[in-house]
């Protein structure tokens, strides 16, 4: 996505130029994924009306049914969520998915006392990175406007609430996203809940400083796709290609940077219940996807496919399925306490060299 400096003036499209998410459209010949839908057939709208009632029968008024049907039918949710959450109810059910409506009710008044009363130390640094966010869509393109100010009161909010992470650049992604389903103290608390846990934290630690966990899930995704993919495997390596240079943002952002928006909400469905192994499976759907056409690449040509994968790839019917056939739990486990001994190793070694220098 193309920055715009924080004191550039943004010239806010007209509402006919927008996708059906609020997007810019892009100005090419193939129509866009994120535009608005065909006109649906009244089969289709009745099969649509049907699963939102559905949904709403399982998560009652207000989620007010949730946790009970969650406990009695586990399986059922898990694959209502993998094939999508309507829209119209995305963003009450990512609430109760995460928890983070409970932390809303047992806190109340701590959001507003956190954007009125308190101060943060990365407030400048909050303020340069908003224009950057999301800067094609409609809620966010007016400088100093409702998004924006919703946006900075989110993220200055969170750095007082968790002062040992504070603001880092990425937060943003994930802050901008919610706003769009949500209202600002909704999205805070949805914020904590990904950091700090309610039923699960499934960001935690992520932010911290060196972004260590990141480092983690790079060394963890390399393993796994040398061991689906050895072809590849062995032409990044000639190629001298490493995950870190087109993988980070995928952990970071959990694919809300620059991936096409519908894509990346079906994601993000799953990735509020399953945890962050959804990002590792579809990393490998991408890659296998793609794999007969990546295998003959040069390094040049390998770096941009790997930024700018193919719109039939970014399909979530074709991808995301493809993304659930790879088992990888077991084995993610396996290779974290592989990394963590490796690194254990070289802590340890550092550590004592020191103590030697010092000596």
């Amino acid at each position: 996505m193309e920055k715009k400096r924080a004191d550039e003036s943004v010239q806010v499209s007209a509402p006919g130029r927008l996708d059906r998410f609020g997007f810019v459209k892009q100005e090419h010949n193939s129509p866009s994924p994120d535009g608005p839908p065909k006109n649906k057939s009244a089969l289709e709208y009745q099969r649509e009306q049907k699963r939102v009632r559905k949904w709403r029968k399982m998560i009652g008024v207000g989620g007010s049914d949730w946790k009970h049907y969650v406990r009695r039918k586990p399986h059922v949710v898990k694959r209502r969520i993998r094939k999508g959450i309507p829209d119209c109810l995305r963003g009450l059910v990512w609430q109760l998915i995460s928890g983070s409506r409970d932390l809303l009710l047992m806190n109340p008044g701590v959001y507003e006392q956190l954007v009125i009363y308190e101060t943060s130390a990365s407030e400048l640094d909050i303020i340069r990175d908003i224009s950057r966010t999301f800067p094609s869509h409609v809620f966010y393109q007016q400088r100093h406007g409702p998004g924006q100010r919703s946006l900075y009161n989110v993220l200055k909010a969170y750095s007082v609430y968790d002062r040992e992470v504070g603001y880092v650049q990425g937060m943003g992604y994930l802050a901008g996203l919610l706003l769009l389903y949500m209202s600002e103290e909704d999205a805070f608390w949805l914020v904590v809940a990904l950091l700090k846990g309610a039923v699960h934290a499934p960001m935690e630690g992520l932010y911290l400083e060196g972004l260590p966990l990141v480092q983690q899930y790079l060394f963890q995704f390399d393993r796994l796709m040398r061991e689906y993919m050895p072809k590849l495997g062995e032409h990044f390596t000639e190629e001298m290609i490493n995950p870190s240079m087109y993988g980070s943002q995928w952990f970071i952002t959990v694919f809300s940077y620059s991936f096409p928006f519908h894509l990346a909400l079906r994601i993000w469905d799953v990735f509020l219940y399953e945890g962050v192994k959804i990002v590792f499976k579809v990393g490998l759907a991408l890659l296998k996807y793609c794999h007969d056409d990546l295998v003959e690449l040069p390094f040049e040509k390998l770096i941009h496919a790997l930024r700018n994968f193919p719109d039939d790839a970014m399909d979530p019917d074709t991808l995301l399925p493809l993304a659930y056939s790879f088992k990888v739990s077991k084995r993610l486990e396996e290779l974290k306490q592989e990394y963590e001994k490796i690194h254990g190793k070289v802590a340890e070694s550092k550590s004592k060299q020191k103590q030697l220098q010092l000596g």
